[in-house]
């Protein structure tokens, strides 16, 4: 009989000492996420009004949204989207069923993403991916903001060639000559 409690003691600890590894390996992932700042607590829904609500971590980085599940064990982002294909649709405050997932306080905000979501040249709509990010108030001013202000020639990126030099560039070094 003694011997069988020693083993159940064991056992407990074991158990015990795996969900405390457990436990500090998500915090100090979280701790490293949040380390470069820009960070800010938010659920996602992909496809839009028919998906499962995954809470996680949004990641504001120079051109692109970050979201890592709260669960997850890397420290790479689930989804990522680019500020450039990102647009608005609708936002409203959490439903009653959502508020028991999400939080009382949280607003749902409805984006378009990918090519369709409507950028320069490109028609809003067609080929769109809809999500839904649900966060405080606060996270959404901020949210907003940091859609609206895109850095001064951000977009260059989309217009010089893939060596990251405009082809007049690349035509002077080589001697070569367009007419203007």
């Amino acid at each position: 009989m003694g011997r069988a409690i020693t083993d159940a003691v064991w056992i407990f600890a074991a158990v015990l000492a795996l969900l405390v590894i457990a436990a500090a390996v998500l915090a100090s992932r979280r701790y490293l996420l949040e380390r470069t700042g820009g960070t800010v607590e938010c659920a996602v829904r992909q496809p839009a009004e028919s998906g499962t609500w995954r809470l996680g971590v949004l990641s504001y980085q120079n051109d692109a949204l970050c979201w890592y599940g709260a669960l997850g064990v890397l420290l790479r982002p689930e989804h990522i989207y680019t500020r450039r294909a990102l647009s608005v649709v609708s936002r409203r405050a959490a439903l009653p069923s959502e508020a028991v997932v999400l939080g009382a306080d949280r607003i749902v905000v409805e984006l378009a993403t990918g090519a369709g979501a409507g950028g320069p040249g490109l028609p809003p709509g067609g080929g769109a991916q809809r999500v839904e990010l649900a966060m405080t108030e606060q996270a959404l001013t901020g949210f907003l903001a940091w859609i609206e202000a895109a850095p001064p020639g951000s977009h260059l990126g989309e217009i010089l060639s893939p060596h990251g030099r405009s082809a007049r560039a690349s035509d002077r070094r080589t001697g070569s000559a367009h007419a203007a």
